[in-house]
């Protein structure tokens, strides 16, 4: 298990200029980096993975940024868009020895329709049948795909974690994983700590965020409960603190951050590492990287 940050707290687009970031996150003592790729263009893949070498951290995860007509359940070219992307950014997670592309892969985030029945389950096929050969795609590279749920007003598709087990299903690869995420996770399941337990082994990546975007253990959230669910399914990938501010205006408005949530972006950091250390201490296993698919 490794504790890591996601760079969009503090940088939006993350270009390969933006590594100066890693020897802050490295003082503060994170282990993993977590980087969102706006556009594949936008980093050298192995300028990167030097200057993570150089600070002593690892990309343990790349976020998939499902935005501009990236949607496996849109129209033929905005599915081509989409998948071209995906496999573009596994081809770099080779390069950065990374081992999970993370994220809301079945469709373009902010896509809420209520569609009718029918309709969602045509969609629900679509997705299942470019998930499978983006899976294998993945399966072919030893990485790992992890689905993340998101909440109701970011999408009409996948909201639970039950939701998300059933894609899991029916695609049937050994590449395709779970990501949970508290802030979701605290608008749309009823026990979050059961979700995790019952997605268990199933579970390849974890976001820890406060119920308002903000630091973790500075809210409502049930943060001992989440941690024993978490030992209990002797989860051992990477927990990721994914928070927002105003300070990255293009986040902060696609994120409807619209106010002063905590005093800075650092304490966010600072905070939230003090907390994952306090709940996981020294039961807490520092693996390599986080188990892939097949190879």
């Amino acid at each position: 298990m490794r504790f890591g940050l996601n760079t969009f707290l503090f940088i939006s687009p993350f270009t390969t200029q933006s590594t100066g970031w890693f020897k802050r996150f490295k003082k503060w003592g994170f282990e993993s980096v977590e980087i969102p790729v706006e556009d594949p263009a936008h980093i050298d893949p192995v300028r990167v993975k030097a200057e993570l070498d150089r600070e002593g951290l690892v990309c343990g995860s790349l976020c998939a940024v499902t935005a501009a007509g990236r949607d496996l359940r849109g129209t033929p070219r905005e599915q081509k868009i989409g998948m071209d992307y995906f496999r573009a950014l596994l081809d770099q997670m080779v390069a950065l020895d990374c081992p999970s592309l993370i994220g809301p892969v079945y469709s373009v985030v902010g896509r809420a329709e209520a569609v009718p029945p029918a309709e969602y389950r045509q969609q629900w096929k679509t997705v299942v049948r470019n998930l499978k050969t983006l899976a294998r795609y993945a399966e072919d590279r030893g990485k790992q795909i992890c689905l993340e749920p998101l909440n109701r007003f970011e999408t009409d598709f996948i909201n639970t974690c039950e939701q998300a087990l059933q894609m899991i299903a029916d695609v049937g690869s050994p590449a395709l994983k779970l990501l949970l995420d508290t802030f979701h996770m605290n608008i749309e399941e009823k026990d979050p700590a059961a979700a995790i337990r019952k997605a268990g082994r199933r579970l390849g990546h974890f976001h820890a965020c406060g119920c308002d975007r903000g630091t973790p253990g500075s809210d409502h959230i049930d943060w001992p409960a989440i941690a024993q669910a978490l030992k209990d399914i002797n989860y051992q990938g990477d927990i990721v603190i994914e928070s927002f501010t105003p300070d990255v205006k293009v986040i902060a408005r696609a994120a409807s951050i619209w106010r002063q949530i905590e005093p800075s972006q650092e304490e966010i950091a600072l905070k939230g590492l003090k907390l994952l250390r306090k709940l996981f201490g020294a039961a807490r296993m520092t693996t390599g990287k986080a188990r892939p698919g097949r190879k």
